[in-house]
């Protein structure tokens, strides 16, 4: 079976993973959403869970400015040596719910 790109995977596929994460480590349901609406403007109450991992960054009403200051290694690479655009929101994602989920408080993580 091919392995399905996380640009075409569904929201509501990759969602409640990074849910599963946080609380895993006794973090919540709204640090996550807050982490999300930081990143992107989204309110994840509205969000149509059947859109595209990749699609949901495109259409980020709007992206934090301040997201370059994301810094860090997700797997090993450092995001913000990615020169894919979209590749890189999705890691700076990646990066600020491993953050939440090692217990980094909110205030720090949301730079």
């Amino acid at each position: 079976m091919p392995r399905q790109s996380i640009f075409d995977m569904k929201v509501s596929k990759v969602y409640p993973l990074l849910l599963q994460k946080v609380e895993r480590k006794g973090r919540t349901k709204e640090e996550l959403d807050a982490v999300i609406a930081w990143l992107t403007g989204y309110d994840m109450e509205k969000v149509n869970q059947d859109m595209t991992y990749g699609s949901f960054f495109e259409n980020a009403p709007m992206m934090n400015s301040r997201a370059s200051l994301i810094k860090g290694k997700i797997c090993g690479i450092a995001v913000e040596s990615i020169e894919d655009p979209l590749m890189q929101k999705i890691r700076w994602l990646d990066k600020l719910v491993d953050e939440l989920a090692k217990g980094k408080p909110l205030d720090k993580i949301l730079r």
